[in-house]
């Protein structure tokens, strides 16, 4: 079983930034997906960000241009920057790395990002 832990939500003020790391308890290789996804108060969870391995990459539209997720596989770590923050952005926000061929599927128990003035 892996463990996921997220770590870098908070408080931030419209505009900001904040860098969301996840670390992995057992080795990440490439035939793993790593992602974020986030939950805002009364709605679903949805995705925000995947890194699928080789560069693959795909973002939520409502984070393009502003989220870049990246991984070190060395390291066991997916990360989430996350720049010009905006109230919308408030959520739980989630990581999660999925075996691309086994049926294997982790998540965090997910970090509090509040955008406010």
């Amino acid at each position: 079983q892996m463990q996921l832990v997220e770590s870098g939500g908070g408080l931030v003020q419209p505009g900001g930034s904040l860098n969301l790391s996840c670390a992995a308890s057992k080795s990440i290789s490439n035939r793993y997906s790593m992602g974020w996804y986030r939950q805002a108060p009364g709605k679903q969870r949805e995705m925000v960000a995947i890194d699928y391995t080789g560069g693959s990459l795909t973002y939520a539209d409502s984070v393009k241009g502003r989220f870049t997720i990246s991984r070190d596989d060395a390291k066991n770590m997916v990360y989430l920057q996350m720049n010009s923050l905006k109230p919308e952005d408030t959520a739980v926000y989630y990581c999660n790395v999925r075996h691309l061929y086994l049926d294997a599927n982790f998540w965090g128990q997910g970090t509090q990002v509040v955008v406010s003035s």
